[in-house]
């Protein structure tokens, strides 16, 4: 999948200076790094920003690259994803050196409805250190 290109009137000034989805700093300085410049996002609440850009960003390459294997879907389809409004963070917690937990709440939008995402997120570190979703449990 092609990285989202700038319109004819966004200018990489304007790109570097874009608010972060994530609620972090400009863009270019935040979740950039990883879904463009191919960093390693350091921590899995690093790793959880950078997966809920990528959504809002409907980057299905970074998103399969940063799930673990064994609960990736094959595909991921943006044709009816909603209008993702903004993530807070409530809490991030180190198990051990190969395991941590992201709470959070993500807001969005579907069909003009406001709705809450409310997720205890699991996340490995894998052999080649790098930081991977497995899956999640939902709060009411």
């Amino acid at each position: 999948m092609a990285r989202p290109q700038p319109s004819r009137s966004t200018t990489t000034q304007d790109l570097e200076r874009e608010p972060c989805p994530c609620g972090g700093l400009a863009f270019d300085d935040c979740c950039a790094r990883y879904l463009m410049r191919g960093d390693i996002p350091p921590t899995a609440e690093a790793l959880m920003r950078s997966r809920y850009t990528a959504f809002v960003r409907h980057d299905a390459p970074y998103l399969l690259d940063t799930w673990a294997v064994r609960t990736r879907p094959a595909t991921l389809d943006f044709d009816d994803a909603p209008q993702w409004l903004g993530l807070q963070i409530k809490a991030h917690l180190q198990r051990d050196d190969h395991h941590a937990e992201v709470e959070f709440v993500a807001r969005y939008k579907i069909g003009g409805r406001a709705h809450r995402l409310h997720e205890r997120s699991r996340f490995e570190r894998t052999d080649d250190g790098r930081w991977r979703y497995i899956d999640g449990d939902l709060f009411d």
